[in-house]
């Protein structure tokens, strides 16, 4: 049924506008904050070549925008082209404050296929009835997960709900023509299904990076992933539906409610009967899994993929759940998140402040590069499941190269975690189901073409390899993308070092950066 709420909005929009540029062109946004909350932005995928003072994330690059204060986000578009997308890094705010980023090629440069009719952005999302801050705070509150979404959205609309005036989203399409969606995952804690009935999509980008294109009737999305697909109009005319529902192959409750949106051809009945399409089930893992693998990067001349193969720091991170004790939680403990056994505490100021000005007891310099306590990762026979607390980094120079394999457990319960890097891009060279086994799993490593993303799913009782090069001074987050697990502290930075000279360095920080 029908209901409505006060939401934080920007500029008084839902869906907020979007950010549209040129690769290299820079970007000023000044954000003045009305609100009764603290507030930063996070421009996701954004590269922030030695602006992490632009980066966003609250206590990490900046202290967050205080209510009545503003702050001006100045950054360069290096060398990036695609579909990104901005928003909130603080709370759970992120439910509506987010939007687009369209990052166009230079002038006269082509997409590396054939230029679509037109484009459009598809952002999924989901909706609660109640104040998202006030189910986050009353999970911390009682140590338990918090309540699941009550709606999926496309474009900020369910769907055609009975008793409401909003009868969902609808793209009008020409015969014959084919469109660019670009398609974005705002979801605060779920991976999704997307599909459109009688039509195949054509998969040409991933997190702002070209892949080899390759049809499928079905696409599945992590939460802050971005796809662009074409989509052909070859039926004569209709209507046609898009769906959105959940992935989730784990024993956790999810939101079941599907989103719907239309495709409608111009010239067919506003009235006519629209065609359906059914969606997988939500434990699918063969559907996501063949979507997943078929993902390959471009690799042409004008856009290498460089995977590095000399490895200066392998690395083995753990991901996954614990409890600790709580005594004014209800069963007198409180579910917790970790890498490495390491449940993150944020500072009280920014921790790239604290690198830059040299300031000391903010963060230690010894988060684990492997597992302090190896144990059967995926077993579900764990008795201990108490994790340790701090504000830890790991420290790379620059120019390093990462091996970095992030391992799922079966602390409480396996899981898919998306994990986001602040900073770069990396490679997915390898991933699999069980334990990474650092003897043989290599072997059967993608050094060539592998995709290049800012988000991963680590796999349900699985792991995932991704490689990196440290070329980017500064403090940057990684973090799983699942916000609940995040609150719950799966989250963790790597310094980076000055290199030699000016251009390898951190820019001094702006002068209206945001005080604590």
């Amino acid at each position: 049924m029908c209901s409505t709420k006060p939401i934080v909005t920007v500029n008084g929009r839902y869906p907020e506008p979007t950010l549209v540029a040129r690769e290299d062109d820079t970007i000023l946004v000044k954000v003045v904050n009305h609100v009764k909350y603290n507030v930063s932005i996070h421009w996701h995928g954004i590269r922030q070549i030695r602006t992490g003072w632009a980066d966003g994330p609250a206590y990490i690059t900046q202290c967050p925008i205080q209510p009545g204060q503003s702050y001006v986000y100045n950054f360069t578009v290096t060398g990036q082209r695609g579909t990104l997308w901005w928003h909130a890094h603080i709370l759970w705010l992120r439910a509506t404050v987010h939007g687009a980023i369209v990052v166009l090629p230079k002038r006269d440069v082509p997409y590396p296929f054939p230029k679509p009719h037109k484009e459009e952005i598809v952002i999924l999302g989901e909706w609660w009835k109640s104040d998202v801050e006030a189910v986050i705070n009353e999970a911390l509150k009682s140590g338990m997960a918090p309540n699941v979404s009550d709606a999926h959205t496309i474009n900020g609309h369910p769907g055609p709900v009975s008793d409401c005036p909003s009868q969902g989203y609808t793209l009008p399409v020409r015969p014959g023509k084919t469109y660019m969606l670009r398609i974005i995952n705002v979801a605060l804690n779920e991976e999704l299904f997307f599909k459109i009935s009688s039509h195949q999509l054509t998969i040409v980008e991933v997190d702002a990076t070209y892949v080899k294109p390759f049809k499928t009737d079905t696409i599945v999305i992590a939460p802050r992933q971005t796809t662009n697909v074409l989509v052909t109009t070859h039926c004569g005319g209709g209507k046609y539906m898009v769906a959105t529902s959940p992935f989730m192959d784990a024993p956790i409750l999810v939101d079941n409610v599907i989103a719907t949106a239309f495709i409608h051809y111009t010239g067919s009945l506003t009235s006519a009967v629209p065609t359906l399409t059914s969606t997988p089930p939500k434990n699918a893992t063969s559907v996501a899994t063949k979507f997943i693998s078929a993902l390959r990067s471009l690799n042409s001349k004008q856009y290498p993929a460089n995977v590095p193969l000399k490895i200066d720091h392998s690395l083995l991170f753990t991901v996954g759940l614990g409890i600790n004790p709580c005594p004014t939680c209800v069963n007198g403990s409180r579910v917790v998140a970790s890498i490495n056994n390491v449940t993150f505490v944020m500072p009280k100021i920014s921790l790239l402040q604290a690198h830059f000005f040299n300031i000391g007891g903010v963060f230690t310099n010894d988060f684990p590069g492997n597992p302090p306590d190896p144990f059967n990762f995926t077993s579900t026979q764990v008795t201990n499941f108490a994790t340790k607390q701090g504000t830890k980094l790991y420290r790379l120079a620059y120019n390093d190269t990462i091996q970095l394999v992030l391992q799922d457990t079966g602390m409480i319960t396996p899981e898919n975690h998306p994990i986001h890097l602040h900073g770069f891009n990396f490679f997915e060279v390898g991933r699999g189901l069980g334990n990474f086994n650092p003897k043989t799993d290599p072997k059967n490593f993608n050094l060539v073409d592998p995709v290049e993303r800012n988000t991963v799913g680590v796999p349900s009782g699985g792991w995932t390899a991704i490689r990196f090069r440290a070329d980017n001074p500064g403090v940057w987050f990684m973090h799983c993308h699942l916000e609940v697990h995040m609150t719950w502290g799966l989250k963790m930075a790597f310094v980076v070092d000055n290199g030699k000279g000016p251009n390898e360095s951190v820019l001094p920080p702006p002068s209206d950066l945001p005080k604590c």
